[in-house]
């Protein structure tokens, strides 16, 4: 007898337990309606077409910047225009880092084919000359406050 009151029972909770999560009213299947609105902007999904003159201007704008590939000298990193706020390199403050290894904007450089130059903002140059100026304006401070004090 007790073994059949805890089948019994046993039937019961396992019954009781899975309409706990069974849903309460059924679903109502809606079958999905498509319609198309035809309007003259149905197209233009990225904006007006440019005019003549737009597309002039613009032109003349681009080709005021360099057309190659920009090098970060530290890691190699290529300057992609669509990674950086769609700015071109020459547009960068100059505060811009290298988003790779954070290398400041004067260590980038032209890349011609496979050879890579130089920018124009006078790369490390003024702060070797002024790190070794610094340096010697140190050592003889030193020599003259021994000498002195």
């Amino acid at each position: 007898m007790k073994s059949i009151i805890a089948i019994i029972s046993a039937i019961f909770l396992f019954a009781t337990s899975t309409l706990a999560f069974a849903p309460t009213a059924p679903r109502a299947v809606v079958a999905p309606t498509r319609s198309v609105i035809a309007t003259p902007t149905a197209l233009s999904v990225f904006g007006k077409r440019k005019t003549e003159a737009q597309k002039a201007e613009e032109a003349e704008r681009v080709s005021q910047f360099w057309a190659g590939e920009w090098v970060c000298k530290d890691c190699g990193y290529i300057y992609n225009k669509g990674e950086c706020a769609g700015m071109y390199f020459e547009e960068q403050g100059a505060g811009f880092r290298c988003p790779q290894c954070s290398g400041p904007r004067r260590r980038y450089a032209k890349k011609v084919g496979d050879r890579v130059g130089t920018t124009l903002d006078g790369g490390d140059g003024p702060i070797l000359l002024f790190s070794f100026g610094g340096l010697i304006a140190t050592i003889a401070f030193g020599i003259w406050a021994v000498e002195n004090l």
